[in-house]
């Protein structure tokens, strides 16, 4: 625990709380407050281009249409439950996430949450750089290194200044951006919607069952599900009697509703001008500046760069989280500066010196969130079998009532991966040819048959967390709370 937490008195005050459970004094707002940060972090035009990644998959805009919808929803729906959990334990998720792993065997699915949140972290300061690049070379006003150098610094300088300051400046700032983008946004629909050819889209053939769970997946995988690791890191603030009922449906509506009007818009168009998909597919920002009248660039420019920004600014708070977490001894601020340095590294390689970056990172994005769905599974069965509150102190201690290691929670993340990797491939990275292994003894046709792209390994990583810890959880779980009914569990 860090020492002497103290909740920033105005929004350029740096936020000391790290990952110590958040005093009763400092817990403060309402459900309503948790829309803006996660609206902020999913209003991006990337959902746009997410409309070119789903009918890749070779489906009707109908197929496609469901599949981004229950994908969406479903997803921020786990986040909404996890959401929960801060509520309840008022620690970041991956503290809480010690009851079902142990405070040592933890360090497993934390040190993959931030991995996933670095890798984050670098693409969406990537992509701001690049989408800024490409409208000032539209514009005639250069898009070459010094354009995309003085871009990256502000980029990164916005995202790990919000990092450092820590919570009270985040939830400022993400409201600034969601109205700002939210309206920016509606300027470009109505500047585009005139493309949209509907006797192209309503023709598109359906594909296959495969085809439309792979997109589906896709879907899960590239919102909601990129997410769940953080979701309690914003819920932790509030008061422990506000309504669960507001914590999940403020999470969940704010996460969806952008994706949800975005990835459909992105659906029309990418069905409207096959070219514009295969643009995407090479620079999913820039690509959209194709279909803009000149004058509105600059506009497009501004709503790109912030709806990055708001995702990225999320990523960095949580992955200093992680950070501490893991054991690292500095303070949340530090920790925040320190994921900045590692993603501006990794951008400036992604910016300058790589060739493709947005296939790798696909792969890189199942490959992670295979074993991130079997921890949220398990998580989220672990919080639906707790009756009582979190042990608080006990949670920073091997030798309390949640263990170094939980045998069960680690065995069933290893379990759900090593069967989640046999079921997905990853044509995107020639180092990830190795998945899929288990295709072809299930008879699901191998690499290359009907199931191959379908990443069923994503939803059998988190069935397997979920049942898993459900049954073999139980006695855990029950021996946990019994012990705190013999001991008296402090007030929380």
């Amino acid at each position: 625990m860090t020492a002497t937490p103290t909740t920033p008195s105005s929004s350029l005050s740096v936020e000391q709380n790290g990952i110590n459970v958040i005093a009763e004094d400092e817990r403060t707002g309402t459900p309503r407050d948790l829309f803006w940060p996660w609206a902020a972090a999913n209003v991006s035009v990337l959902s746009i281009s997410y409309g070119a990644f789903i009918l890749g998959f070779g489906i009707s805009f109908w197929q496609a249409t469901v599949a981004a919808v229950v994908g969406i929803v479903a997803s921020f729906a786990l986040c909404g439950l996890v959401a929960l959990a801060g509520k309840r334990g008022s620690a970041p998720t991956m503290v809480l996430s010690r009851a079902a792993f142990g405070v040592t065997g933890n360090a497993v699915p934390t040190f993959l949450s931030w991995l996933l949140l670095v890798g984050w972290e670098t693409v969406l300061v990537s992509l701001s750089t690049l989408a800024t690049a490409t409208v000032f070379t539209e514009l005639g006003w250069g898009g070459g290194t010094a354009t995309k150098v003085v871009a990256f610094l502000v980029t990164a300088t916005l995202v790990m200044g919000a990092g450092i300051l820590g919570f009270s400046a985040i939830m400022r700032l993400q409201t600034l951006i969601t109205i700002a983008t939210a309206v920016l946004t509606v300027g470009f629909i109505a500047l585009t919607v005139d493309t949209i050819e509907w006797g192209t889209v309503s023709g598109l053939e359906s594909g296959s069952t495969q085809a439309f769970v792979g997109a589906l997946a896709l879907a899960a995988t590239g919102f909601g599900v990129g997410w769940v690791n953080t979701a309690a890191d914003y819920s932790r603030y509030l008061p422990r009697r506000s309504s669960g009922r507001g914590v999940f449906g403020w999470t969940t509506v704010g996460g969806a509703v952008a994706p949800l009007v975005l990835v459909v818009f992105g659906l029309l168009l990418v069905g409207s001008d096959t070219e514009l998909g295969e643009a995407i597919g090479f620079d999913p920002i820039g690509a959209l500046t194709t279909i803009l009248p000149t004058w509105y660039l600059v506009p497009f420019a501004v709503v790109a760069v912030l709806g990055l920004v708001g995702g990225a600014v999320l990523d960095i708070y949580s992955s200093g989280l992680a950070l501490l977490t893991l054991g690292l001894k500095v303070t949340r601020p530090v920790a925040a500066a320190i994921d900045g340095v590692i993603m501006t590294i990794g951008a400036v390689y992604v910016v300058f010196f790589a060739d493709d970056f947005i296939g790798p990172f696909m792969g890189f994005l199942i490959t992670v969130g295979v074993p991130i769905a079997a921890w949220c599974g398990i998580f989220i069965a672990d919080l639906a079998l707790r009756r009582g509150p979190y042990a608080d102190a006990e949670l920073y201690d091997t030798r309390g009532r949640y263990r170094a290691v939980q045998p069960v929670g680690v065995g069933l993340i290893a379990l759900g991966t090593f069967l989640g990797w046999g079921l997905v491939t990853n044509s995107f990275a020639g180092w990830l040819d190795w998945q899929g292994y288990l295709l072809g003894p299930l008879a699901l046709g191998g690499r290359e048959g009907a199931w191959a792209y379908a990443n069923l390994g994503v939803f059998v990583a988190l069935a397997v967390g979920f049942l898993g810890w459900l049954f073999l959880g139980r006695s855990t779980v029950g021996a946990q709370e019994a012990e705190g009914a013999r001991v008296g569990t402090p007030a929380a």
